[in-house]
């Protein structure tokens, strides 16, 4: 039986009329593709601008620069949680402040040390941060430097400019507020008593009241280190000082003490608690009595104000303090002799001391108890030398970094900061 061939169908061919159908559902069809891809693109096009425009240019923005060094906010932002981790008192924004301060002091004085030939091992550094469960990046590595560079500058640096030996002295010394006074500690020091007992009666000002007159065995840097007013250590230190040497009254005109006193003058009283007043505050007894007499034999208020009136106030206002209410409460002193209905109206008061104001002004007496050229310096003495001229570098640092340093950081973009930061600790 003969096999039925195979009959390839011709496919029939589409009319014109389905032909245009064809072609407009293809059209439709790819209209629909396209414009699904279209719609898709915007969309990611949306979310990415948003990002780019909520993420990373913010996150990317230059914050703070110091010299050539730019840092941006998710630096910033690091640097936030690395201070926020242990801070249960301070708010962020507080925090925010002292982590800006610190950024940039620290990266002074990286590149400061950089100069000067030291830096701290980078290992030192993770290995400091992987103790304290901190992530390690650029944030974290510059804030473990900032923590370990001072100690490094000290130990490598400062320590081989501090003097191992010097001259130093033993010195007891007092500050008094006249030189009337200074003469007579000086006599009864040179009676047998001793500075030190004297204190109580007659010191005036910080430092004679905090070392009770005994400054103990110094060099000169160590005694500046202490911040010591100089009047006494250069008399000591001097040429002419010795072992027993006693200085005659050391004028002091920069030294503070709280002690003044006021001249006043009531010049009208328009109600028992409010008096029109003319004030000065002057540094000592001495001087205050011989202002007053100025005052009363017709010298001008205005002049002798400006030039010896510790109280701000009546510096401002040139002596004329005008209506005072006794709730402004200016002193105890103060306000028991102007509101006191005997005070004669249009006199100057004597001298009325007052311990509420702190007035410039002081005489010293000074004692050499001993007195040794190029000995050797104390270790604790030494470290508060390497430690002042540490204070000092990096102070100098700053000073001259002024017009190189710049914050960026508005206060939109710093609560921004914050907010993330605050989120991310959060979080974990």
């Amino acid at each position: 039986m003969a096999k039925k061939k195979n009959v390839v169908k011709t496919p029939r061919e589409m009319t014109h009329r389905q032909l245009s159908h064809f072609r407009k559902a293809q059209r439709r069809q790819r209209f629909i593709l396209f414009g699904g891809i279209s719609v898709i693109v915007a969309v990611i096009l949306i979310i990415m601008i948003g990002w780019v425009n909520g993420e990373y240019i913010p996150l990317h923005k230059t914050v703070l620069q110091v010299y050539d060094t730019k840092l941006n906010t998710a630096y910033f932002i690091d640097r936030l949680k690395i201070a926020a981790r242990n801070q249960t008192t301070s708010s962020m924004s507080e925090i925010a402040t002292n982590v800006i301060n610190q950024i940039m002091q620290g990266e002074l004085e990286k590149q400061g040390a950089a100069k000067l030939g030291i830096k701290v091992n980078d290992a030192d550094v993770i290995y400091l941060l992987k103790n304290n469960d901190i992530i390690v990046n650029a944030a974290s590595m510059d804030a473990g430097i900032a923590q370990l560079l001072p100690e490094k500058l000290k130990s490598d640096y400062f320590d081989a400019l501090v003097p191992v030996s010097d001259n130093q002295v033993y010195m007891n010394a007092i500050m008094v507020e006249d030189d009337s006074v200074a003469y007579i500690i000086r006599g009864r020091i040179m009676n047998g008593d001793n500075i030190t007992s004297l204190v109580d009666e007659y010191a005036q000002g910080y430092f004679s009241q905090e070392y009770k007159g005994d400054f103990g065995f110094h060099s000169a840097g160590a005694f500046r280190a202490m911040q010591i007013p100089a009047v006494p250590v250069d008399y000591a230190l001097g040429p002419d000082a010795t072992t027993g040497t006693l200085s005659p009254p050391l004028p002091d005109d920069t030294s503070y003490k709280q002690l003044g006193y006021w001249l006043l003058k009531v010049n009208d009283r328009p109600s028992g608690t409010s008096a029109n007043v003319t004030a000065l505050l002057l540094s000592n007894r001495a001087e205050a009595m011989v202002i007053r007499e100025q005052l009363e034999n017709g010298d001008n208020v205005t002049e002798l104000a400006d030039q010896y009136s510790h109280y701000t106030a009546a510096q401002d206002k040139h002596g004329e303090l005008g209506v005072i209410n006794a709730s402004d409460n200016i002193s105890g002193d103060f306000n028991g002799y102007v509101f006191d209905p005997s005070t004669k109206l249009g006199e100057w008061s004597s001298p009325i001391r007052d311990t509420t104001y702190w007035t410039q002004g002081g005489y010293w007496v000074v004692q050499v108890v001993d007195r040794q050229d190029n000995s050797k310096v104390s270790d604790d003495d030494r470290k508060k030398l390497i430690n002042k001229a540490y204070s000092d570098w990096a102070y100098d640092l700053s000073l001259e970094a002024t017009a190189d340093i710049g914050n960026y950081l508005t206060d939109e973009l710093q609560k921004w900061a914050i907010d993330r930061a605050t989120k991310q600790l959060q979080t974990g």
